[in-house]
């Protein structure tokens, strides 16, 4: 089985300096502008799709 992929960089400095967090499957630290974020996969797109996002309040179908 492969690895999970991880960030490239920081979504809010742009940075590279990316560390796992303590704080669970998907949290990273960004070192340069001290910020915690998490990942989450969402799930795949049909083909032909629109390139909206599921929404929680729509129950996740376009």
């Amino acid at each position: 089985m492969s690895e999970r992929a991880a960030p490239f960089y920081c979504p809010y400095c742009g940075d590279e300096d990316l560390r796992p967090s303590e704080e669970g499957h998907g949290a990273w630290e960004c070192r340069s502008c001290s910020r915690a974020f998490r990942l989450k996969f969402l799930g795949l797109l049909t083909p032909g799709s629109t390139g909206s996002t599921p929404s929680a309040s729509d129950g996740g179908t376009p």
